[in-house]
C-alpha cells in the first residue's frame, strides 16, 4: 500500500539516494553526469523552498516530489503565478505501483488548494515513463526550454479550470 506524507528531516538521506537511483538509468545521456548527480544528491534541500512530499510503499520510502506554490521563487522558465512540480522521482525497484501518478495528483490537488488556474513542470523526452504519464494526465507541451547538462527539456502545463 502506498501512503503519501510530508517530508521530515530524517528522510533526507533516503530522498537523496532515491533521486540518484531514479535518474541513474539516464546517466549516459547527461553530458556531465557527476555534476548532475551531485545536484540529485541534494534533492532533500528542496524542502527549504518547496513542500516536499514523500511516498512510502509498505513503509519504505519509494518516491518523492517537490511542490512549489504560486508566486514562490522558481526558475525563470515558469510564470510566477504557476505552481510547479519539481523532481518527481520513484525508486526503480518500486515502479509499477502508481507512485508517480499519486505524487503528481497530490501536486495538482495542492495547486487547486492554492487557487491556481494552471500547474507546470519541465521534463525531457528521455523520461520515457514520466512524460507519457504526464501527457495521459492532460499536461500539454508549452515550449522547449534550455537543456540540462546536454539533455533537451520542455515545459508542460495542465489547465486546472
Amino acid at each position: 500500500m502506498v501512503e503519501l506524507r510530508e517530508f521530515h528531516a530524517g528522510d533526507a538521506e533516503a530522498v537523496n539516494g532515491l533521486a540518484v537511483r531514479a535518474f541513474a538509468q539516464y546517466q549516459d545521456r547527461y553530458t556531465d553526469w557527476p555534476v548532475f548527480r551531485s545536484r540529485l544528491e541534494g534533492m532533500s534541500a528542496l524542502a527549504g523552498q518547496a513542500e516536499l512530499i514523500v511516498a512510502e510503499l509498505h513503509g519504505v520510502l519509494a518516491g518523492a516530489v517537490g511542490y512549489i506554490g504560486p508566486h514562490k521563487p522558481k526558475a525563470a522558465i515558469f510564470r510566477p503565478e504557476w505552481p510547479i512540480m519539481r523532481m518527481l522521482v520513484v525508486d526503480p525497484a518500486a515502479r509499477g505501483h502508481g507512485i508517480g501518478r499519486l505524487l503528481a495528483q497530490e501536486c495538482i490537488a495542492r495547486a487547486r488548494r492554492d487557487g491556481a488556474n494552471e500547474i507546470a513542470l519541465h521534463t525531457s523526452q528521455i523520461m520515457n515513463v514520466a512524460l507519457p504519464m504526464y501527457l495521459r494526465m492532460g499536461f500539454q507541451w508549452r515550449s522547449d526550454v534550455p537543456d540540462i547538462h546536454g539533455v533537451p527539456y520542455a515545459l508542460y502545463t495542465l489547465a486546472l479550470r
